[in-house]
Parts: structure tokens; C-alpha cells; sequence
């Protein structure tokens, strides 16, 4: 019903309200606490008592409540903003409006700056002063660095997973892998990028190390913000079935194998992108004189 593209790219999955302004607390509701109201002013007159009635436990607990919807909303936002590139329906080099944000999610301009701000810590938005902020585009040089990065990292976040790995962590693996297949069959290609990606971030997840997780979740992000930058199509970038022998190596618990494995799975998704770092020489006397 509209052609606003950022709305249309952060649109509610099917059957989900839209954020309500009740979850996001005002300097007035918090001022209107029971407990917490302002004394009314009669000029220069004390206060009718010296000893005020003590807040109930409700009230007390009003604040932490209202901190936790606060967070909530954020978390949300946050989400929402970051499935939206992960599955390319938010573009590299888009610009992210703070005003239409705050509009499309019904909060504050001051509460996107801070879901921005997370963001841009995890290096997925890039914010430039005076201009605002935008999708993260990654240079050839940064996507480089990005593989280098993962050939040293998900090596190790195997042997972690597979040293403590349980019943439990290797059906999660197995789960989201059905997931990655029922999308290929449904040609999905937005989901499919986007489980390819969550796939490795829940490796790294269930591995149990919080630092590793943090860092192939924008590794992941950042890697499908440059499977559309240079052209890698989703069918060669991330294959069917490699994903599943990665598992399989998982569940038998041998880790030269999986290790193995996932370098050839990361070599195939560089190999299928365009990442030559050779410049070309421009003949501007042929350009202007031709």
C-alpha cells in the first residue's frame, strides 16, 4: 500500500503488529508512576507533609519495567533493521533515515541512533558525519580481509563445537541445515542467503565462545553484504550440500575433517565473487580526444 522502499524493505513478516507506542515509555508516563508524581506548586507554600507515603511494590518496580520494554523495543528494531540486510531487501549504500526509521517503527530519533550506533559497532552500518548513516559497502579490500578472517576463525570454532558438542547442539545443526534445504526448494533466495549466513553464526553459537560468536555474526553479515556487492550467485556461493557434510564431520566428531571442509566451503563462496584488485589504466587522452 505504499511505495516508500525503506518501509517496504522493513515490512512485518506476515501476521506480525506493528510496534505499538505503549512500548516505548515518555519522560511523562515515568513522571506519572504511582509515587513518582511531581507535588503540585501553591507559590511559595511547603509541602503538606513532611513524610510522603512510600512507593508500593508496583510502583517501585514501574521503572525496571519500563527499562525492560525500552530494551525490548531496541532489541527489535535492532532485528528487524538487521534481517532486512541480511536477506537484501536493504541494500549496501542505502541511507538510513533516522526520521523515517522513527516513523516506520512509531519510537524516538534518539532510540534509532542508538540501534545505529549498534550497528555501526558491529561494522553492518557505516555512519558519516554530516551525512547519516548507510548500509555497510565493503571494499574488495575489506572483503579480502573478511576471508582472511574467517579461514583463521571458523577452524577453531569447530574443534570448540566439536569438543563440547552434545545430542542437543548437533539436532540445531541438523534443524537449521532442513531449513536451508526447504528454501532451495521453494527457490527462496532471500532466505536462502540468510540461513547460509546463520548457519555459521550458529556454529560459532554453540561453540560456546561468546567472543567467537560475536565475531562470525558480523563476519556472516558483512560476507552477504558482498555476495551482492560483486555479483557471487547465491546457487554456486553457498552450495546445497556442503553446509550438510560439514555437519556430518561434526556429528562424528572428526575435526581434521570438518576443518577441512569448511576452508573449501569458504574458497568456493571468495572464488564466486568478483574480487580482482587489479586497477585499470585509463587512456583519458583516448576518453577526451576520441
Amino acid at each position: 500500500m505504499t511505495d516508500d522502499p525503506l518501509r517496504a524493505a522493513l515490512a512485518a513478516e506476515p501476521g506480525e503488529g506493528e510496534d505499538s507506542e505503549e512500548a516505548v515509555p515518555t519522560i511523562a508516563a515515568a513522571l506519572a508512576l504511582p509515587g513518582c508524581a511531581r507535588p503540585a506548586r501553591h507559590g511559595a507554600e511547603a509541602p503538606a507533609t513532611l513524610n510522603p507515603p512510600m512507593p508500593t511494590r508496583t510502583a517501585r518496580r514501574g521503572p525496571s519495567t519500563a527499562r525492560l520494554q525500552r530494551e525490548n523495543t531496541h532489541d527489535e528494531i535492532y532485528e528487524k533493521i538487521y534481517v532486512a540486510i541480511l536477506e537484501h531487501r536493504l541494500h549496501p549504500g542505502t541511507k538510513l533515515v533516522e526520521e523515517r526509521l522513527a516513523e516506520i517503527f512509531g519510537v524516538s530519533r534518539a532510540r534509532i541512533r542508538e540501534v545505529l550506533a549498534r550497528l555501526a559497532h558491529e561494522q553492518v552500518v557505516d555512519i558519516v558525519p554530516q551525512r547519516g548513516a548507510y548500509v555497510a559497502k565493503p571494499t574488495i579490500e575489506q572483503a579480502l580481509d573478511v576471508f582472511e578472517a574467517r579461514r583463521l576463525i571458523e577452524p577453531a570454532v569447530l574443534r570448540r563445537l566439536i569438543e563440547n558438542l552434545t545430542p542437543e547442539k548437533l539436532a540445531r545443526l541438523r534443524a537449521h541445515a532442513e531449513l536451508e534445504v526447504d528454501a532451495r526448494r521453494r527457490d527462496d533466495k532471500r532466505a536462502v542467503i540468510r540461513l547460509s549466513g546463520e548457519f555459521h553464526s550458529l556454529a560459532a553459537e554453540l561453540a560456546g565462545n561468546t567472543a567467537l560468536a560475536r565475531s562470525m555474526r558480523e563476519l556472516s553479515v558483512l560476507t552477504c553484504l558482498m555476495i551482492f556487492l560483486y555479483d557471487a550467485p547465491t546457487s554456486t556461493s553457498c552450495r546445497a550440500d556442503e553446509h550438510a557434510q560439514i555437519i556430518d564431520a561434526i556429528g562424528k566428531r572428526d575435526a581434521p575433517r570438518a576443518e577441512r571442509l569448511m576452508l573449501e566451503h569458504l574458497e568456493h563462496i571468495e572464488s564466486s565473487m568478483k574480487l580482482e584488485t587489479t586497477a585499470v589504466e585509463v587512456d583519458l587522452e583516448a576518453i577526451f580526444r576520441g
